[in-house]
């Protein structure tokens, strides 16, 4: 089967459950709603051979509803094809796990929580993989202005400052050449 024929027949199998389909520079998008996506991410994983999950990525469309879009990116290695889902969810809503069907996903999904605020149903350890826990922000969010928010840092966050100079691995102004100016353990000299 051709990489096309399986994207073919993805398209006929899901008929109904897909609300749209494109294509451009030969990768594939269908997006489809956010209550299929278990079945359908267990279909690519088992009778299509999408055994790759690639990514999982946000988009906050701030003043549209639904507001989030949620992308899947799955690549089949035998075939060497690519396939892309979208979903949208509002912002009160969550979407369900696919950390059980591509364990990858479980740090994605995490990470997306934390950047964007999403959550994601029957999540085996959602938290906070970036920010502190506590934070109150999703610094994602269209709305979170450039220069951030100010908020109460825990102690925990920082211990010392670090040091800037003599470490193993900083360079030192010398005629040397770079072989010996760059940063990297020299082994000791005999």
């Amino acid at each position: 089967m051709t990489g096309q024929e399986l994207l073919d027949s993805l398209g006929k199998v899901l008929g109904p459950k897909l609300q749209a389909k494109s294509e451009f520079r030969g990768e594939t998008t269908y997006t489809i709603a956010a209550s299929d996506l278990r079945e359908i991410a267990k279909l690519c994983r088992d009778d299509l051979s999408f055994d790759y999950l690639v990514d999982i990525t946000s988009i906050d469309n701030a003043g549209e509803e639904p507001r989030f879009e949620i992308v899947y990116e799955l690549y089949s290695m035998t075939l060497a094809v690519h396939l892309r889902l979208k979903l949208k969810i509002g912002e009160s809503e969550e979407s369900d796990t696919i950390s059980d069907i591509w364990p990858t996903a479980n740090w994605h999904e995490r990470e997306i929580y934390d950047m964007m605020g999403i959550k994601f149903k029957n999540h085996p350890d959602l938290r906070r993989i970036l920010m502190w826990d506590g934070y109150p922000f999703f610094p994602l969010r269209k709305e979170f202005p450039l220069e951030g928010l100010p908020s109460e840092m825990p102690d925990v966050a920082f211990t010392r400052s670090a040091p800037l100079e003599g470490g193993p691995f900083v360079t030192q102004p010398s005629t040397a050449i770079t072989k010996f100016r760059e940063p990297r353990a020299h082994p000791p000299e005999v």
